[in-house]
């Protein structure tokens, strides 16, 4: 009978030692896991995002800094203007330069003159005035002896009718107002960038105030339940931040 109260005894003081040894145990790996969850939901430990690289982000391509801040659904309009813009800026020098060629072809049939080599003034000059003697005329008498040019170095025209020389004229006219339309498009590609970039900072600053706020943020804590140095329980807490 003694014999199998020491068993008792015995096996009691292994189980308590064991149970204890299971709860410290337990507790760290709660710990652990508590540790990780503050890390996770607590907002000090929320990275930040840089509002800096969000500008930079939507200068070198409009909604990318959106992307960036998580508000892309806001910085996909920027990319899709972006995309219509350079569409529109291609379709412009594409059709400038045909009305352009155009006219200076038209110019070399109907007044013989030489196109290769010209600068725009020439071409201006050439739908201005009928002939080349015509053109040196009006500079003599300005005193522009600088812009006289000489008839036997490719500088000679002669319009065949005046209607055409008109024609000519529109056409380069045509050629130029659509050549100067691309420039505002380029001019409208910037403006665009510009909001993009100024959008995208807005919303990593409402991201960062958003995940920093301590509002409604939740983590766990353990701690052991117990009386001198017995354990008795452990108890977790799931803890909400008001």
């Amino acid at each position: 009978m003694k014999a199998i109260r020491r068993i008792v005894i015995t096996f009691c003081f292994v189980s308590t030692a064991v149970a204890q040894q299971n709860l410290y145990h337990l507790r760290s790996e709660f710990s652990s896991l508590s540790k990780i969850t503050v890390q996770e939901t607590d907002p000090l430990f929320v990275e930040k995002k840089s509002p800096t690289k969000a500008v930079f982000y939507s200068l070198l391509l409009p909604g990318m800094g959106e992307l960036y801040a998580d508000g892309f659904d806001e910085g996909r309009y920027s990319l899709i203007a972006e995309g219509g813009l350079w569409l529109t800026y291609i379709s412009f020098r594409q059709y400038g330069s045909w009305l352009q060629d155009d006219a200076r072809n038209y110019a070399s049939s109907h007044a013989g003159a030489a196109i290769t080599g010209k600068n725009d003034q020439y071409f201006v000059n050439l739908g201005n005035f009928n002939d080349t003697y015509e053109y040196n005329d009006k500079q003599l008498q300005d005193r522009e002896l600088i812009k006289v040019y000489d008839v036997n170095s490719g500088y000679y025209w002669r319009w065949d009718t005046d209607n055409n020389r008109r024609e000519y004229r529109a056409l380069r006219v045509s050629s130029e107002r659509v050549l100067n339309n691309s420039k505002f498009v380029i001019a409208t590609i910037v403006v665009n960038r510009i909001i993009s970039a100024i959008n995208a900072a807005r919303l990593v600053r409402l991201y960062n105030q958003r995940n920093t706020d301590p509002l409604g943020s939740w983590w766990l804590e353990s701690s052991l339940i117990n009386d001198g140095l017995k354990p008795d329980g452990l108890k977790v807490s799931i803890i909400h931040r008001f």
